[in-house]
């Protein structure tokens, strides 16, 4: 997997749009379930998700199945903003509340927080990245939600983002409402839905 610390990424991944599904499988998963996998994707249409961890139950046993929208930021130039961009001279505001984010910082950029007595309690940082788009990885601290801190970071990371010439993305699951609206308050176009499975 592309997202530190870098475990081992999903058996099996979908990915689909109105375009089409994108399809991956983990590197050690055998051949033959592979096989049995496409057979069943590739008839046509739209494959049953059932089918799919019926398959894959059979040589080990699932334990997470991951559905989730998936959406893209649109123009967020020039957006007011709380937040304060995180470098390595102020990155300690990470270190109470945010560990991970501080110890891996240099693969989380860019990363931006909104400050509370001199602590991060809300980020939006890279999750992941490629030359062409940068998927966001959001939170704010429980006692500091409903003050739009969220909102504030996203913009905040989306708009460097965006100004690198790269795409912002966001992600979630399905059964985490908050985070969907934040999506909705952020006016974020889904674009597609992702399905993972371990």
């Amino acid at each position: 997997m592309n997202e530190p610390p870098h475990n081992n990424a999903p058996r099996f991944f979908m990915g689909g749009t109105k375009n089409g599904s994108v399809i991956r499988y983990r590197n050690t998963l055998d051949v033959k379930v592979i096989k049995e996998l496409e057979q069943v994707i590739n008839t046509g249409h739209i494959p049953s998700i059932a089918d799919i961890i019926r398959i894959l139950n059979k040589s080990q046993e699932l334990s997470t199945v991951w559905i989730g929208p998936a959406y893209i930021f649109q123009n967020v130039k020039d957006r007011e903003t709380r937040a304060i961009k995180v470098t390595p001279e102020n990155k300690n505001i990470l270190l109470s509340n945010f560990p991970f984010t501080y110890e891996e910082f240099e693969l989380k950029q860019p990363c931006y927080a909104i400050v509370q007595n001199n602590k991060a309690v809300s980020i939006c940082c890279s999750a992941r990245q490629t030359s062409k788009a940068a998927e966001a990885s959001l939170y704010t601290l429980e006692e500091f939600r409903g003050n739009g801190f969220g909102m504030e970071v996203a913009n905040a990371w989306a708009n460097e983002v965006q100004a690198q010439g790269k795409i912002a993305l966001y992600s979630t699951s399905w059964d985490n409402f908050s985070s969907q609206a934040v999506a909705k308050k952020l006016q974020l176009m889904q674009y597609g839905t992702d399905i993972h499975m371990t």
